[in-house]
């Protein structure tokens, strides 16, 4: 549904054109500073209005309303919410018999029997995941010493993108990209075997932000064509420290003391204004369709941070 982890648990709400965003956060230990000046860095990362990210610019401030007396945790439920003042939700209308091709336009309508919320991608776009990067604010705090850092390592298949980005954007396209995320100062045995796998519980909040199309840890897809010998990672200290770290850090599904590190590949927007042929179920007749409104011509620009958040989610849920 939409709550996430079983100790450290967030449940996000809102959509994407509604009176507002928020999220949830329980199983906050009491105590920890907390104001809403500390969301202000990671927020920002977020926000859109660079080249490249959506024209959409929201004042993403954080608003709390539970859970934080004298600038400090109680320990009751953290409650986080975020104004949407911005919307132009008339660009959306015709895309309730028109989907939009790789959205979830169609699907959703057709789960919800026509009474999802479309505008802007209702509970399915990526403005949700700000009620992500808010509770990962508060996890980074749970979680120290171990500090959490992605960043874009490839767009459009070439890790020199800058010209990519402006010729997409001109020809109504879109772009994808390869995010790369570390952990360090990882404790030994975080996680458990098979269900709740460090990898797995990881694999999981990952897919769930928008876009998501595969996660690789370590070595990752490469480890197939390895030998045993070049995949394996030999210890060099009694701390468990390797040679190597083609685990990406984790071994029989627990932490093993190593860096933590994972990539993500993350598709181009399917929201383009580039005209698609699609089929139209008001006409019964596949039309083409242009896509209007503002949308990011690569959103994976704008993904490091929910990344970072995701994962801290991950290892404070582990650790409370």
């Amino acid at each position: 549904m939409n709550t996430f982890g079983n100790k450290f648990r967030i449940s996000i709400f809102g959509e994407s054109h509604g009176q507002m965003i928020g999220v949830v956060v329980d199983g906050v230990p009491a105590g920890i500073p907390l104001s809403e000046e500390d969301f202000t860095e990671d927020l920002s990362r977020r926000k859109s209005g660079a080249f490249g990210t959506t024209p959409r610019v929201e004042s993403d401030i954080a608003q709390i309303q539970s859970g934080i007396f004298n600038g400090h945790t109680t320990g009751a439920p953290i409650c986080l919410t975020f104004a949407n003042k911005n919307r132009i939700s008339t660009d959306y209308i015709q895309f309730e018999t028109h989907p939009r091709p790789g959205h979830a336009d169609f699907t959703c309508s057709s789960k919800y029997k026509g009474y999802s919320d479309i505008r802007g991608g209702g509970h399915h776009s990526g403005r949700v995941t700000i009620g992500l990067v808010a509770a990962g604010v508060i996890a980074k705090k749970i979680i120290e010493p171990i500090s959490v850092y992605a960043s874009v390592i490839e767009i459009g298949g070439t890790k020199q993108w800058g010209s990519l980005i402006e010729k997409a954007k001109n020809a109504g396209d879109s772009l994808g990209g390869i995010i790369e995320c570390r952990a360090n100062e990882m404790p030994v045995g975080i996680g458990e075997p098979f269900f709740d796998s460090l990898e797995s519980k990881l694999a999981h909040i990952i897919f769930s932000i928008p876009g998501v199309r595969g996660i690789e840890f370590g070595d990752g897809f490469a480890a197939a064509k390895m030998m045993g010998s070049q995949h394996n990672d030999p210890f060099v200290s009694s701390e468990g420290k390797t040679i190597k770290n083609g685990s990406g850090g984790i071994n029989g599904g627990i932490s093993n003391g190593n860096e933590l590190i994972f990539r993500i590949a993350v598709k181009p927007t399917s929201s383009i204004s580039l005209p698609q042929n699609t089929y139209n179920f008001s006409s019964g007749k596949v039309e083409e369709l242009k896509v209007e409104g503002r949308h990011d011509t690569c959103f994976a620009l704008r993904v490091p941070v929910i990344v970072e958040a995701a994962t801290a989610i991950v290892l404070a849920d582990m650790l409370v």
